[in-house]
């Protein structure tokens, strides 16, 4: 007498799937492609309106920026000998310096067109939030480079702000005439803040599209018949 196995085979479960339901990575991978989609993430074409000269502001920042994060881990590498006594730190230095520069007045410009134009439009709150947002952490950013550069211009800014930063309740942690402590800022931990706090701002710009000017935006609404948004659906 015969008899056939009958033994069930397990199945594997469907891509994408846990035993137990759907797995989290697929998840936010779902979530990431819903909000970030390729044709928005890097799209190959923009508004005819973004070849406005306040357009150029924005990457002006992210450029001015770049140039310091690369000419500053350069100094870092170095240190303060190297950007004092030879002729290429001088210029390193001077790089920095003027980066530096740059980057504050075309923010800041880029702030002031983007408030004028009301950038916070059609969802965009969270775009024009960021962006205010990496000014305020560039400023003691900028601060702690000042009092780091081991010359007479730091020794007098650092006495100078130790009185504001103890009337405001932060010297206990904040030590400004403290060296290490400021470098220590000023090379980790305020530009890894900043440089997430501008990738999200990026990336937000990238979900949202390109604020259009009041006028367009006012022209879609009445076309639409509904909000003011501009916003790439």
């Amino acid at each position: 007498m015969t008899t056939s196995d009958t033994t069930p085979v397990a199945q594997e479960p469907p891509a994408g799937t846990h035993a137990h339901g759907r797995s989290w990575t697929v998840a936010l991978r779902e979530r990431l492609v819903r909000e970030l989609p390729p044709e928005r993430l890097l799209p190959d074409g923009q508004p005819t309106y973004v070849a406005s000269w306040i357009y150029v502001f924005g990457v002006a920042s992210i450029a001015a920026l770049i140039t310091i994060i690369l000419s500053g881990t350069i100094l870092a590498l170095k240190g303060p000998a190297w950007w004092h006594e030879t002729s290429v730190g001088h210029f390193f230095n001077s790089i920095h310096l003027w980066a530096v520069e740059i980057f504050f007045f075309v923010m800041v410009v880029h702030l002031w067109g983007k408030y004028w134009m009301a950038a916070w439009r059609g969802g965009r709150v969270r775009v024009w939030v960021t962006g205010a947002i990496v000014f305020l952490v560039a400023v003691p950013t900028a601060l702690t480079g000042y009092v780091s550069q081991q010359n007479f211009d730091a020794q007098w800014i650092s006495t100078q702000a130790k009185d504001a930063m103890n009337a405001v309740g932060v010297g206990a942690f904040f030590n400004v005439m403290n060296f290490g402590q400021m470098y220590s800022w000023h090379i980790l931990i305020f530009p890894i803040a900043v440089v997430a706090i501008v990738a999200g701002h990026v990336l937000l710009v990238r979900r949202n599209g390109v604020v259009p000017p009041i006028e367009l935006g006012e022209r879609l609404a009445k076309a639409t018949g509904g909000e003011d948004d501009g916003v790439r659906r």
